[in-house]
């Protein structure tokens, strides 16, 4: 199917969309306590079983940085109460993604402390960017968002140590060490100034956990009985985003051409046949993959130091998933709308009138529909090379 290119300010519209139908179909306070936000995991939903069991941190985690995603927008468009993604009569994106910090505090026991690793990692990533759009609004979260850097680093210091040759610990098990939590926690690092930490994670991804015949990362390495080093090899399409995030910040020939090289491999291996659409991987915490790598291709579009050719392929991948997401979006008859997990089959076929809409999936179109648009901001059309397929050139204001 061809779909046609979406001016700039469309792309606007679709996130605004998007970040209004999943806050409204989702968006809770806990247990109705003021200053609180948390998103139940599926709609429709008995309101105290959503927000209690399942618990799924990382969602949350991403949920924030959703938020921060539609805060940058309203930055960029003035921050005044008439930019708001829900109107001027609701909160800011970024008042609101303060609220669900407290509700994710107070709802994992009072604490930020997770079992896995991985979760904890998402949920510093999310609340970086937080502090950085907080103070870039001259709002900024000042002690609380200190406390929970410095929790949470204190946790992926435990974690990542010299068992196996390196890599962060998945849980708090200590038996599995994987991407998905040595990505994030190595991009972690970067971002918050410590890159000898930050780098010696990246050397021992390459090191055990790179697939050379594919030119992707595989999921994570164990010990088995025998004391053997075992690697699973399945390949996730979310644990690139990550990887591609750490090797743009650390910077430095040789971890950009390995970012370059990790783009195109994605654009040949993780997308849908013959279309610049990333694959989907389900429902559940598979709901999530797609929209997490592409929220990274977004930064390597952005990225003047890796060669035109990977930018524009980047871009392509981006608008190319954003507008197959909306493409296939369906209307409830309250005016939200419903993504599909599949960005390239309908929302209607996936999710039938009736059937249980889950958190994971929309937070993923949504993302994706927000890297689209940053990447479309009107005022900065000339910043990116302009891609074949769907979209205009542009970059957002800010890192994400």
């Amino acid at each position: 199917m061809t779909m046609p290119d979406a001016e700039p300010a469309d792309w606007q519209d679709r996130a605004n969309v998007a970040a209004r139908s999943v806050t409204g179909l989702f968006g809770r306070r806990l247990l109705f306590l003021p200053g609180t936000q948390l998103a139940a995991v599926q709609w429709p939903s008995k309101r105290l079983k959503n927000l209690f069991h399942p618990w799924h941190y990382w969602w949350q985690a991403h949920y924030v940085d959703c938020l921060v995603d539609a805060g940058r927008r309203e930055l960029g468009n003035g921050a005044t109460p008439a930019a708001r993604f829900n109107g001027p009569s609701h909160p800011s994106a970024g008042k609101l993604a303060s609220r669900l910090v407290t509700g994710i505090r107070l709802r994992n026991a009072n604490t930020f402390v997770n079992n896995y690793y991985d979760d904890m990692a998402w949920l510093a990533l999310a609340t970086h960017r937080l502090q950085s759009l907080a103070e870039e609004t001259r709002k900024p979260g000042h002690r609380r968002n200190a406390r929970v850097h410095k929790t949470l680093t204190l946790q992926f210091d435990s974690a990542s140590t010299d068992d196996l040759g390196g890599g962060t610990f998945w849980s708090k098990k200590r038996d599995f060490k994987n991407t998905p939590a040595t990505a994030p926690a190595a991009l972690y690092y970067a971002r918050t100034g410590q890159q000898t930490k930050a780098q010696r994670l990246v050397d021992w991804l390459n090191a055990v956990l790179f697939d050379e015949a594919q030119g992707l990362y595989v999921d994570g390495a164990r010990l088995n009985p025998a004391g053997e080093v075992m690697v699973e090899n399945t390949i996730y399409t979310y644990n690139q985003g990550p990887v591609l995030g750490a090797l743009l910040e650390l910077g430095g020939e040789a971890n950009l051409a390995r970012a370059a090289a990790l783009v195109d491999a994605v654009a040949k291996q993780l997308t849908v046949p013959g279309r610049p659409v990333i694959r989907g991987e389900g429902r559940g915490d598979g709901g999530l993959f797609t929209g997490i790598l592409v929220r990274y291709l977004a930064l390597a579009v952005r990225d003047e130091r890796l060669p035109a050719g990977i930018r524009t392929k980047a871009r392509s991948l981006v608008t190319g998933t954003a507008e197959a997401f909306w493409a296939g979006r369906t209307e409830r008859d309250n005016g939200t709308v419903v993504f599909s997990p599949q960005p390239h089959r309908p929302a209607g076929q996936e999710y039938p009138p009736g059937a249980a809409v889950e958190l994971s999936t929309q937070l993923q179109a949504w993302m994706t529909l927000e890297a689209a648009a940053g990447l479309n901001q009107p005022q900065l059309t000339a910043a990116v090379p302009a891609a074949p397929g769907p979209g205009r050139a542009g970059r957002p204001p800010g890192r994400q």
